[in-house]
């Protein structure tokens, strides 16, 4: 049975492959598929990556095609979610900031650089008219529970993260919800090593023939909505409200998206050049 290691966050949308994995589906096809949660997120992915401690990772689109294109030797080979991702933009309970304008050239908190919350603060100031070079100021603070801590004494002023993993933090005072900030691309792909698409396709690719069953009957499943809520301490509605937005995908990005996502991070000067589809892109 070959061993293979998979990478994601511990949040809702991965919860397809918790349940493939509990059923046994992957040993059904000899394949040892061994699951690392990541809570720092992409960037911290994206290092475990280049590190070789795993061979595939569930990660945000922006984040994987910045770090391609600085040298890790992954593909993207297929798009996980293709809705976007919406963001919350978060202060302290007790901050004194009340509007996105009000934290103009204040100090966002992100898990690390390269991170989607490093990126998207870049869009959220992009789409606020600020000065990317005076605007924006950085504090890492590795992961959620960073965050909390950050906010809630002052080392950081505000913090971007996926609003529904947040929600319990706001429903129970900690931080305040100022705006969201949805991504302007599909949010979560499949990247893999190049080294494990040459030596481990087949096993790859009945790996992804299983997810992508799970994913197209995902919201069938019955009682998905409580099995959520209670698994990620979420209430019933946010579950629901989150299935009507999350659409998943089971096929690979196309040109002119990719493009598309290229261009918006090359404007925003997050990446420094745009490359050619076969550089970010292994077809399945």
């Amino acid at each position: 049975m070959k061993t293979i290691n998979i990478g994601g966050v511990p949040e809702h949308f991965n919860l397809a492959w918790y349940l493939t994995l509990k059923n046994g589906e992957y040993k059904a096809k000899d394949i040892n598929l061994r699951w690392k949660d990541f809570f720092g997120g992409t960037g911290q992915m994206n290092t475990a990556l280049r590190e070789k401690e795993i061979d595939l990772a569930i990660i945000l689109s922006e984040g994987i095609i910045k770090d391609i294109i600085d040298g890790n030797p992954s593909k993207i080979v297929q798009t996980f979610v293709q809705s976007p991702l919406y963001w919350g933009i978060h202060v302290a309970s007790e901050s004194k900031y009340s509007t996105i304008e009000d934290l103009k050239g204040t100090r966002a908190a992100i898990s690390r650089y390269g991170s989607g919350s490093h990126l998207m603060a870049y869009i959220n100031a992009k789409n606020n008219g600020w000065n990317l070079e005076k605007d924006l100021n950085f504090e890492v603070i590795k992961n959620l529970s960073g965050a909390v801590e950050g906010l809630t004494n002052g080392v950081a002023d505000y913090f971007l993260w996926e609003k529904f993993t947040t929600k319990p933090y706001v429903d129970d005072g900690t931080f305040r919800l100022l705006d969201t900030c949805p991504t302007p691309w599909p949010c979560f792909v499949i990247a893999v090593r190049e080294e494990i698409l040459e030596t481990n396709f087949e096993d790859v690719k009945a790996i992804l023939n299983i997810i992508n069953k799970t994913t197209r009957e995902f919201k069938h499943i019955p009682s998905i909505d409580i099995t959520i809520a209670n698994r990620y301490n979420q209430k019933i509605e946010d579950v629901q409200e989150w299935l009507s937005l999350t659409e998943w995908s089971q096929n690979i990005m196309d040109k002119s998206s990719l493009l598309s996502i290229q261009n918006q991070l090359f404007e925003l000067k997050i990446i420094p050049k745009t490359v050619k589809y076969q550089d970010l892109i292994h077809k399945m």
